[in-house]
């Protein structure tokens, strides 16, 4: 084999080839998986028959071969499986954080839009309270108002807005499900 005979190779493959399959059958539980293994295993032997000793166990290196696949296989199988599963993780995560993400943007802009729709002083008092955080008594001497009166323009917006928004949120709802 080593001088490049086929028919010596042939022998080798033939003697070897069962016993070497049924060890890596035993080890991965797969036949074609073990078969491929086996197979790089004598092309590997073939590939470097010049440089393989000829005092050496040729059984016991070919077993080794085996095993060293095996493991490799084995160790390429763990990485692709966490891998995947961080794929998979990573795509559940971004999907919800992109959905909540564009879920809340599209919240916010219905929420804007309504604020928008309040009547100039009323809105402008909800956000001087809500936005700014300014105290009624505050927002009385901002703009020149009394305090009920602030207080009136945001129990109204409050009001408003509740309504207007309960029936979007109400409506949204209903479409998603």
């Amino acid at each position: 084999m080593k001088t490049g005979d086929r028919t010596a190779f042939a022998e080798i493959f033939n003697k070897y080839r069962s016993l070497l399959f049924s060890h890596v059958y035993k080890k991965i539980r797969d036949r074609e998986e073990a078969k491929d293994i086996v197979q790089e295993v004598f092309t590997g032997l073939w590939t470097k028959r010049a440089e393989i000793n000829q005092q050496s166990n040729l059984g016991g290196y070919l077993m080794m071969a085996v095993k060293h696949k095996v493991l490799d296989l084995v160790g390429h199988k763990e990485v692709e499986s966490r891998y995947f599963e961080s794929l998979s993780t990573f795509s559940i995560n971004y999907e919800g954080k992109t959905d909540h993400s564009i879920r809340e943007k599209q919240l916010q802009s219905i929420i804007d839009r309504e604020i928008e729709a309040l009547p100039q002083k009323m809105r402008e008092v909800f956000l001087m309270s809500r936005v700014e955080q300014l105290s009624h008594k505050e927002i009385a001497q901002k703009l020149n108002l009394s305090e009920e009166t602030v207080n009136t323009h945001i129990k109204r917006a409050l009001k408003t807005l509740k309504i207007r928004l309960g029936l979007i949120l109400y409506l949204v709802m209903l479409i998603k499900m």
